[in-house]
């Protein structure tokens, strides 16, 4: 059997940022690496899960919310797969950018945080994810598309 695409990329050699992973067409796949490959401590599920759900809500209510395809953890637990359709690699990095800055400045209650609305709602670390978000953004705050990561 021949190994996929993502399992050919040294993990080692990456580093938390925006990669772009794939291409097909009009759909990109950005890798969103919170933390280091292979370097505990990963991600916690419940960090991740509340990530997902601020991440999903602000980038599926931004201008570009026809575009978001998909925003989702890696199996890993060091990040998050975002895909669009038709978007520049400027416009989805401003779009990557706002919304990790409207997450991390996030106040209330968890989006779709119930039981109707969540087959997991009961897992969520909102102090935890606030905490990572605001990490990552550090390290994406001056990132331009002149820098961006291929992977």
């Amino acid at each position: 059997m021949e190994r996929i695409a993502s399992f050919q990329v040294n993990h080692d050699t990456l580093e938390p940022g925006v990669y772009v992973s794939r291409i097909d067409g009009d759909i990109t796949t950005y890798d969103m690496r919170f933390i280091k490959p292979n370097t505990p401590p990963f991600l916690p599920n419940p960090v991740m899960h509340t990530i997902e759900h601020l991440f999903a809500t602000y980038s599926r209510n931004s201008k570009y919310a026809d575009k978001v395809i998909y925003f989702g953890p890696m199996g890993c637990r060091t990040g998050f797969y975002f895909l669009v359709r038709d978007m520049s690699q400027e416009d989805a990095l401003e779009l990557i950018k706002d919304t990790v800055f409207k997450c991390k400045n996030h106040t209330g209650e968890i989006p779709g945080n119930t039981a109707a609305e969540c087959g997991n709602y009961k897992e969520h670390d909102f102090n935890g994810a606030i905490e990572a978000l605001s990490k990552y953004y550090n390290k994406l705050k001056d990132l331009t598309v002149d820098n961006l990561k291929y992977n």
